[in-house]
């Protein structure tokens, strides 16, 4: 397990709005009003490409774009796919107001990360945990269904310090040779939502390398009693592209292969996946999805 330790940032300055203040002005009193925190919050799932790639495919000439999408967004959650230990360090120090929690996919630093990064001044800590794709979800680097790359998912419960709202974000990254780990894997991540603490709301993010929509796994994720996916509940929504991009311009209307899912009282008022590129340079072979959520009432605890 790693996990930041970077000062935070405040980003809003919450607190000077927090009250009705009074100014006294030649005898006259100026009531303002007071301004509510903004309850959304801006959830990202983004696979940055771990493998070693030759310019301009590079990581170091792909981090100044990948920096300059996030700070387009400027999400609140993200979870990350693919990430290598120097490329989290480098998102790490791209993103100085937010924590992460994450391991490699064979434990400390070694191979590829799930990892969750969450804005430190908005999101309090409250319990995280790993597991793997497999037979043996607690064993380290284990792989059972026929899969020939280690799989795994990266858990964390945070309580919202606007709201007071506690919610779970896990993030994931199927396999993308076999079908049967990868509905195996629905299974499992299905299972384990639904032991997270009952009326507490989840976002699942990931790469889930089947097509929304019409996919075995999809439909195990999506099916009755389980999740929704944000791209189709959102009230609006940005052009729909291929996001397992592959270096190549947007196809729109292409299949959706990374997900933000939710469960419980969550509202989607906008969902987006970004094709940014920048002189003909694409930061990842992956499109970022976004989805600015809210939570309702019953998700406060």
């Amino acid at each position: 397990m790693s996990r930041s330790e970077w000062p935070v940032r405040r980003r809003w300055l919450w607190s000077l709005v927090a009250g009705v203040a009074t100014l006294g002005m030649s005898g006259a009193v100026v009531a303002w009003p007071v301004t509510e925190p903004d309850p959304t919050v801006r959830v990202m799932t983004y696979n940055v490409r771990g493998v070693a790639d030759p310019p301009p495919r590079d990581w170091r000439t792909r981090l100044p774009l990948v920096k300059r999408l996030l700070r387009r967004h400027d999400p609140d959650l993200l979870g990350v796919q693919e990430a290598k230990w120097p490329q989290m360090r480098d998102l790490e120090r791209a993103l100085p107001g937010h924590r992460w929690i994450g391991m490699g996919l064979r434990g400390g630093t070694r191979d590829q990360f799930v990892a969750v990064f969450y804005r430190a001044d908005r999101f309090e800590l409250l319990d995280f945990d790993h597991f793997w794709l497999s037979d043996t979800p607690h064993v380290i680097g284990s792989a059972t269904w026929g899969n020939r790359y280690v799989r795994m998912a990266t858990w964390v419960k945070l309580r919202d310090r606007r709201t007071g709202t506690v919610l779970y974000q896990l993030n994931t990254h199927f396999d993308h040779e076999s079908e049967r780990a990868r509905e195996k894997s629905a299974e499992l991540v299905l299972k384990r939502v639904r032991g997270f603490q009952p009326g507490v709301p989840v976002l699942v993010t990931g790469d889930f390398n089947d097509t929304a929509g019409d996919s075995r796994a999809y439909s195990i994720l999506t099916g009755a009693d389980a999740l929704q996916d944000t791209w189709v509940t959102a009230r609006r929504r940005s052009t729909q592209y291929k996001t397992d991009a592959r270096w190549k311009p947007p196809v729109p209307g292409g299949r959706r292969v990374d997900w933000i899912l939710a469960r419980g009282r969550v509202e989607t008022l906008w969902s987006e996946i970004d094709p940014w590129h920048s002189g003909g340079v694409y930061p990842s072979d992956h499109f970022p999805v976004i989805a600015h959520v809210r939570f309702g009432p019953a998700a406060a605890r």
